[in-house]
């Protein structure tokens, strides 16, 4: 189950997740990425499956029923009956299907919400999932980033692993100014609650 997290005035995006405890198999620790349900692309992938079964039985029942076949499926016999697979239209579809059926699989095994970072979940409610989003993260470090002396811009961009955070200075010392940052990042990434906290990497400039 998937809810919203705070309302739209509050800016942050977050995703909470809730489920049976952990069995015995199961690490109670362990903290999975949020997956996508991917409803459009699998609702494209069933009804082109669905309309293409649906075209083969309708043709295959209307022979059946003594009527004449299809001209397009006479025409795709001849064609499967002249061309080899060393000709370069076959090789061009079977590479685009192949394509196709590589993406489907990938949309299938890969996690998707990449946007969702997983919380730490307390051991009291350990049937509880909760995520932070990449830009509300980001956020919340840009802000605290602000408050080092001797900042006068920030970048920050959040991802899986690391944190990059490019900053402009306009007074202090730049190494002054980078130690500070990372002190302050370090603790605003620990106080985030993310179960693997990315490591900050900061970039000052004059």
């Amino acid at each position: 189950m998937t809810a919203p997290g705070p309302g739209p005035e509050s800016g942050f995006e977050s995703g909470f997740e809730s489920g049976s405890e952990p069995g015995p198999g199961r690490r109670p620790g362990r903290v999975h990425r949020f997956r996508s349900a991917r409803r459009v692309p699998a609702a494209l992938t069933a009804l082109v499956v669905l309309g293409v079964a649906g075209l083969f039985l309708y043709d295959l029942a209307a022979v059946r029923a003594g009527r004449p076949a299809m001209s397009w499926r006479g025409d795709l016999a001849d064609r499967l009956a002249t061309h080899t697979p060393a000709d370069l239209g076959v090789r061009l579809i079977a590479g685009a299907l192949v394509l196709a059926g590589a993406v489907l699989l990938l949309l299938a095994l890969a996690p998707g919400l990449r946007r969702i970072l997983p919380m730490r979940t307390p051991d009291r409610r350990p049937g509880v999932r909760a995520g932070l989003g990449r830009k509300d993260a980001a956020q919340i470090l840009r802000d605290r980033a602000m408050e080092v002396s001797g900042v006068r811009s920030v970048r920050v961009k959040v991802g899986r692993s690391r944190v990059g955070v490019r900053a402009t200075s306009h007074f202090r010392e730049l190494d002054d100014v980078r130690a500070d940052l990372d002190a302050v990042l370090t603790v605003g990434i620990e106080e985030l609650g993310l179960a693997h906290p990315p490591q900050p990497r900061v970039r000052v400039r004059r």
